[in-house]
């Protein structure tokens, strides 16, 4: 017999979260809290929707998120229950069981680029940009415009970014804790030089995202791999490392898609990382690149989003939003020291961003075109996926495999029998394919896999370059 249930919950109609994301983040803040139980029922949609004074479908919504993210589970003929596989943070603590170079573009007979997963340039609204930064530019005076502004970037963008990261992506964070950046690799470097010092330690994901790797080398870094599987990062690794003498400083991880392989981080595993973090006391270094194409409910929330997390760095960049040419990133800390440092050392190697082209761009998420290009490219790209799938299960049948991601602009292929790899990429090159090989994402022992960017790529050159890699695995 089902409990009596109450659920007391303020449903804002103006909010620019939508209702059935209301409903799901606070059964997440229920649960957290403790006040629902790992293993106890919830209501029947019907009854919920009663409850709430909404659209039954908006409650189904809601409950599909919250599967789709692993805090619910349904039973078949009994209901919908907190998942019973939900690390409790206090327990845990007791107990500790638990790249394509200039060369390559400028090459006459490379026609078809398999990047790592570019936006398509040809959607971007670059008229709409550049108008606004000409309007921007002639507006103000100029005296204000040939100054100097502030090394953490225009305040009325910043709060921009702090209110889409807090409203769309669960966060709680303030203007004075975020840094505007040119671009996610400048974000990673002023974290990589703020945190580390020479003689610590780094774990990364392995495979993963070299240019991060060498931004924490600089620093005087050691880096410690991390295996992945097809639910993240492996977090038993993780505790072995923990457990022995190296002075470990920070974890590196893209738990929304894993780069390369895809993959999404699983609930669980995000619980124990975080425990991790604040029984060890070592940073937790997200990087959320692409967070903005999602073709399911929602992207799944980002581990800075947990108030239990103690101690994090998060980036993200414009650059997948608009175009890789757009250089605006930011990092975003609860750490206000770590953030006052990281201004420091901005105004040592670039005393300012781009002030004007930072008023540009909000004045477009101002006035609508951002979310009208993120609804529409992500509408394109996720036709690009179908139609990726659809060629790969022609081609590759019975000779690679691969998951269908839930966002993002790349496919991870992995063939069946491991491949010589630069014999491959040297065979489609004198075809005019550019491939970027598995030594780019690994960490020392070569990793058997492609990563597929399909979002600049038409269908005709999709076909084309996914027929020739078919026709060259062996």
């Amino acid at each position: 017999m089902l409990r009596e249930w109450k659920f007391e919950i303020q449903l804002d109609s103006e909010s620019d979260k939508a209702i059935y994301l209301q409903i799901a983040d606070a059964l997440i803040n229920d649960i957290q809290s403790g006040r629902l139980k790992s293993g106890e029922a919830l209501p029947g949609s019907r009854n919920l929707a009663t409850m709430l004074n909404v659209n039954r479908n908006t409650v189904v919504e809601a409950l599909n998120v919250l599967l789709i993210e692993g805090w619910l589970i349904s039973k078949e003929r009994r209901g919908t229950f907190v998942s019973d596989s939900l690390p409790d943070f206090e327990e845990a603590v007791k107990n500790e069981k638990t790249e394509i170079s200039l060369e390559d573009i400028s090459n006459p007979l490379i026609q078809i680029m398999f990047d790592d997963g570019y936006p398509d340039s040809k959607i971007a609204p670059i008229k709409e940009l550049a108008r606004a930064y000409r309007q921007i530019f002639h507006r103000k005076a100029r005296w204000q415009m040939m100054g100097y502004s502030n090394v953490f970037g225009d305040l009325e963008f910043r709060k921009n970014i702090v209110q889409m990261l807090n409203h769309q992506r669960g966060m709680q964070v303030q203007e004075q804790n975020l840094c505007i950046t040119r671009g996610s690799q400048m974000a990673m470097y002023l974290s990589a030089h703020c945190i580390l010092e020479k003689g610590d330690y780094v774990m990364v994901e392995n495979p993963g995202y070299k240019p991060a790797w060498k931004a924490f080398e600089s620093a005087g870094a050691k880096l410690l791999p991390v295996s992945v599987d097809q639910d993240g990062l492996l977090v038993d690794e993780v505790v072995k490392y923990l457990k022995s003498s190296k002075k470990i400083k920070a974890l590196y991880t893209t738990p929304h898609h894993q780069y390369p392989t895809t993959v999404t981080l699983s609930l669980k595993r995000r619980l124990e990382l975080i425990k991790l973090s604040n029984q060890y006391g070592f940073t937790i270094i997200e990087d959320d690149y692409d967070n903005e194409f999602h073709f399911g409910y929602r992207p799944v929330l980002p581990l800075s989003s947990f108030e239990e997390l103690q101690n994090y760095i998060y980036i993200g960049t414009m650059s997948k939003v608009v175009a890789p040419a757009l250089r605006i990133g930011y990092l975003a800390s609860n750490d206000s020291f770590l953030i006052k440092k990281v201004g420091e050392l901005r105004s040592i190697i670039d005393v300012q961003g781009d002030s004007i082209m930072e008023q540009a761009v909000l004045q477009l998420v101002k006035d609508g075109t951002i979310k009208r290009h993120i609804k529409k490219a992500t509408h394109l790209y996720q036709q690009k996926r179908d139609f990726t799938i659809e060629l790969l299960n022609k081609h590759l049948k019975g000779k690679a495999s691969f998951n269908v991601p839930e966002g993002g602009l790349a496919i991870w292929i992995v063939p069946n029998e491991y491949q010589n790899w630069e014999s491959i990429a040297k065979k489609m090159n004198e075809k005019g394919i550019k491939i970027i090989t598995p030594d780019s994402y690994s960490f020392d022992k070569g990793i058997n896999g492609l990563r597929l960017g399909y979002g600049t790529l038409t269908e005709e050159d999709l076909e084309k370059a996914i027929k020739t890699f078919a026709d060259m695995l062996e």
